[in-house]
């Protein structure tokens, strides 16, 4: 049964209970049974609070991507299938001076993609440039535990961008549970601090289009139109990719001893107050600090980049980092409760205290990235969003897998869409197209669709557009 709230949300009754489902009339009727299937799997878990789709979602590991997925602190659980395998995947935007027609130059732009890739490793193969940073450090303190080098604006502690300009710069928890991770990862999350990873993370050079209903307050975040912008897609790489996979087989290890399960193998839980969940949630925000000082120093490499091609004056403040890959303490409805986000990104409007202070007055920007060939947003929450716990989409949302991409989309039409051997061209680093065939356009939803989805429902609203110029992805 499906109850219309209309503004682009539906509840649907499923047999273990009840979805909300965020989405358009076009983009809700073409979501088919699989991703219905996998939600009523989740709902198996006991005394969930509320779960939902935003309209990207579709269908991942034990959870689809695009899932909210609320338990109370109290007498909750906690579950690494919906909270992903990259866990602290996320977001992260810098402004600089630069306008469009500065770089419309095509050579000018092979150049700075060359010089990017000269200061970002986006090879799996290629080790992190920045040796001198322990893991040790940045797992406990996030980017207070980086070296005063890699911080630009550590001179200026009352002003520091890099600290206050951010979701969460650390994420606290109890050390202690460090002693369980395996020598393994401290040695490979060595190797791949401040590198791109591959699939669909992404170093993007994007021109901004003004909404002007928000023109306001793009001023207040430093945005103007024709502005270049350095958009940054990543997670937690070693770190969280390891972690991720060892949990899960330690969860369904004890739900075995529990004699608790579902019917899909992948999707795994435990109580929040129980040892394995408390290890979990202590190491899952070691993970998120890692993530968030991984962004950072991507884009501290794509600052060195930059300056040689325009000079060692060239500064890119960072405009906001979050996160869409965790499962977090918040409080609501005046109470303590878990929030997990798989794909899905928080969008907190003007004035809710959860703001950053930097934002507390306008709301932080939400950053949505699109595909390769179309924009990408920046967008704001609005009060509307409580219905969904502050929750908005991450992207356009898969509507192919890879392989299926792969079957059924030309190199050619790819290259139609990044508008090749024209003066639009977007640029990419790769040398061959073919060899990220599987993240082309047509791999992904329409994002205009769920961007009118998330503005329809009321969740948040358009600050910003943002047209992509140049695209470096990691392989």
């Amino acid at each position: 049964m499906i109850k219309d709230h209309r503004k682009n949300h539906r509840e649907v009754s499923l047999p273990h209970g009840t979805l909300h489902v965020f989405a358009n009339d076009e983009v809700f009727a073409s979501l088919d049974h699989k991703v219905y299937e996998m939600a009523d799997n989740n709902l198996r878990i006991p005394r969930n609070v509320h779960m939902s789709y935003t309209p990207d979602a579709h269908v991942g590991v034990g959870t689809c991507i695009g899932t909210t997925a609320v338990w109370n602190m109290s007498d909750g659980f906690v579950s690494p299938s919906i909270v992903g395998s990259d866990i602290g995947c996320g977001m992260r935007v810098h402004l600089t001076p630069l306008k469009r027609e500065d770089i419309r130059d095509k050579s000018l732009r092979r150049e700075m993609i060359r010089m990017i890739e000269k200061y970002v490793p986006v090879n799996e193969r290629d080790a992190s440039h920045f040796r001198d940073i322990r893991v040790e450090n940045i797992v406990t303190e996030g980017i207070h535990g980086l070296p005063s080098k890699y911080v630009p604006d550590h001179h200026t502690p009352k002003e520091r961008r890099s600290v206050t300009h951010v979701e969460h710069a650390k994420f606290d928890f109890d050390p202690s549970h460090l002693d369980h991770v395996p020598d393994k990862i401290w040695s490979r999350a060595w190797q791949t601090v401040g590198t791109l990873g591959g699939g669909n993370h992404f170093i993007e050079l994007q021109a901004v289009t003004v909404r002007e209903e928000k023109r306001e307050v793009a001023e207040k975040w430093g945005l103007f139109d024709g502005q270049i912008v350095v958009m940054i897609h990543s997670g937690s790489r070693a770190w969280g990719g390891m972690l991720g996979p060892k949990y899960t087989r330690d969860f369904r290890e004890a739900m075995r001893k529990w004699g608790v399960g579902t019917p899909d193998p992948n999707l795994v839980y435990a109580p929040i107050d129980s040892e394995q969940g408390q290890r979990y949630i202590h190491l899952m925000y070691s993970a998120l600090n890692y993530a968030v000082v991984n962004r950072h120093m991507i884009a501290f490499g794509v600052r060195e980049g930059l300056r040689e091609v325009f000079g060692s004056s060239f500064e890119m403040p960072v405009l906001y980092d979050l996160m869409h890959n965790y499962a977090l303490k918040e409080f609501h409805r005046n109470r303590p409760m878990l929030v997990h986000r798989k794909g899905t990104t928080r969008a907190l409007p003007p004035g809710h205290f959860l703001n950053p202070k930097a934002y507390r007055e306008t709301g932080h920007p939400a950053l949505i990235p699109g595909s390769m060939g179309t924009s990408s947003y920046i967008m704001v929450g609005e009060p509307g969003g409580a219905k969904n716990f502050w929750s908005i989409c991450h992207g356009a949302g898969r509507v192919r897998s890879r392989r299926a991409t792969k079957e059924t989309v030309t190199v050619d039409q790819f290259a139609q869409s990044l508008k090749v051997g024209t003066e639009e061209e977007i640029l990419v680093n790769q040398r061959t197209l073919e060899s990220i065939l599987d993240e082309c356009p047509q791999a992904y939803k329409d994002v205009d669709q769920i961007i009118d989805s998330v503005v329809g429902a009321g969740l948040a609203s358009v600050v910003a557009e943002l047209r992509p110029l140049a695209v470096v992805k990691g392989v």
